[in-house]
């Protein structure tokens, strides 16, 4: 079903040169990436940005909303990335403590990670609300990016042997929430180039801090998988589809005149959605 939006968009804003400078950026340090050899994140890092540019791209066109794609993007993104945090990040932040008493670091870092992720979401969403001469929205989602990027970067540093579906999942949120702001940007009369800075954001902090030596400490590297992992819980968490009064799927739906029953019918979809993209992550790890 599609609906449509109470407006057109305006892409009249002028094109954002830090989105530009953030791009030239990416390809200076995907050419240090190619010398050092952190091919993985490199890839990771050009994944994200591909998806986010491409969901901004569709959104900054769109002037018409389809409630369900919405759902299944942010279900299959979210599942997808709870299930990796959980198979690939949780397993090695209890197992490089080593003994059992050690482990426990690796659970104040899952701890500290979702607390963290919970207070720079909420404070960010506030700042969204000032009256800046820049988008505060795209400011949270970059520094957003530019957090992930460096968890990112030293949880391959860490571990190099670890598979690229790590990654991939991770960032595959950047899709959704590319549309989503792009779509908002439009409705400001602001370009949607703006998001250029954080779909480049997880390479230009992933990239230098994969590259950086990280000690070789076991409660180092729990400490790091553990917070990576309650960073990603936590954003995957903040993903799932939200079919409640109030939420921006409830937004989408309000343009309906039967939007409460819509609204229950897609929190069957939501279920799905996120079942499935949980189900790929683990079909994807037995396949390879």
């Amino acid at each position: 079903m599609t609906i449509n939006s109470e407006s057109d968009f305006n892409n009249s804003g002028r094109i954002s040169l830090a989105g530009v400078a953030s791009v030239v950026g990416l390809l200076v340090l995907s050419g240090v990436a190619a010398s050092g050899g952190v091919w993985k994140v490199l890839i990771i890092s050009w994944v994200a940005f591909a998806a986010m540019a491409l969901g901004a791209w569709l959104g900054a066109r769109a002037d018409e909303t389809n409630p369900y794609r919405l759902v299944w993007g942010y279900g299959l993104a979210s599942g997808a990335m709870v299930t990796s945090a959980a198979m690939f990040l949780v397993p090695q932040a209890m197992g490089l403590g080593g003994q059992a008493g050690a482990a426990r670091i690796g659970g104040v870092g899952i701890a500290a990670g979702i607390v963290v992720g919970y207070g720079t979401h909420t404070i960010g969403h506030r700042l969204t609300h000032l009256d800046t001469s820049f988008d505060m929205t795209t400011t949270a989602i970059a520094a957003h990016a530019l957090s992930a990027g460096l968890v990112i970067g030293l949880v391959y540093a860490s571990m190099p042997e670890l598979g690229i579906l790590l990654g991939l999942a991770i960032v595959s949120h950047k899709g959704p929430a590319g549309y989503a702001a792009a779509r908002r940007l439009g409705r400001s009369g602001k370009s949607a180039t703006a998001l250029l800075l954080p779909a480049t954001a997880v390479g230009l902090t992933a990239i230098p801090s994969a590259i950086l030596p990280v000690p070789e400490s076991a409660v180092v590297n729990a400490l790091i998988f553990g917070f990576a992992a309650g960073i990603f819980l936590h954003v995957a968490m903040d993903f799932l589809p939200n079919c409640e009064a109030g939420s921006e799927i409830d937004e989408v739906c309000s343009l309906h005149e039967h939007s409460h029953d819509l609204l229950d019918e897609l929190r069957t979809h939501a279920v799905g959605s996120t079942v499935l993209g949980a189900a790929a992550v683990v079909v994807a790890w037995v396949a390879i």
